[in-house]
C-alpha cells in the first residue's frame, strides 16, 4: 500500500467516524451540527406526528362506524387532508429555504421550519382526535 493511499484509507476511516457522531446539540456551533440537530429535530417530531396520525385516524374510523351510508368519509377527508398538509408543508418550507439558497445554513432552515409545522399538526390533530370542547 502506498503512503497516499494508506492516508487516503485513514481519511476515509476517520471521516466515516466523525459522521457516525451525534453532535451535542445543547452545545452545537457549527453549523454541520446545527444542520444535524435540527434534522434530528425535526425527526423526533414526524414521529410524533406519525402517532398523533394514527390515535386521530382511529378515531376518524370510530367516527364512520358510527355513521350510516354517504354521511361516513371522516378517515377519507383526514387522508385527503393529511396528503395536501405534508405537500403543503414541505413546499412552504422549502421556499422558506431559499433565503439562504445553496448555503450551509439551508438545511437547518428547511428542518427547523418542518419541525415547528409538524408540531402545530400534531396539535391540530390532537383536537380533531379528541373532539371539539376537548
Amino acid at each position: 500500500m502506498t503512503m497516499a493511499a494508506a492516508g487516503l484509507a485513514l481519511f476515509l476511516v476517520h471521516g466515516v467516524a466523525l459522521a457516525d457522531e451525534t453532535p451535542d446539540c445543547s452545545t452545537a456551533e457549527t453549523q454541520a451540527d446545527m444542520n444535524s440537530c435540527a434534522e434530528q429535530d425535526y425527526e423526533t417530531a414526524d414521529a410524533a406526528l406519525n402517532a398523533q396520525y394514527k390515535k386521530t385516524r382511529a378515531a376518524m374510523q370510530a367516527t364512520d362506524a358510527d355513521l350510516e351510508g354517504e354521511m361516513k368519509g371522516a378517515e377519507k377527508a383526514l387522508l385527503a387532508g393529511q396528503r395536501g398538509w405534508i405537500a403543503y408543508r414541505d413546499g412552504e418550507c422549502e421556499a422558506g429555504g431559499f433565503q439562504v439558497r445553496g448555503g450551509s445554513m439551508e438545511p437547518m432552515l428547511v428542518s427547523s421550519c418542518k419541525a415547528t409545522m409538524t408540531r402545530l399538526r400534531i396539535k391540530e390533530l390532537k383536537e380533531m382526535a379528541d373532539g371539539p370542547g376537548n
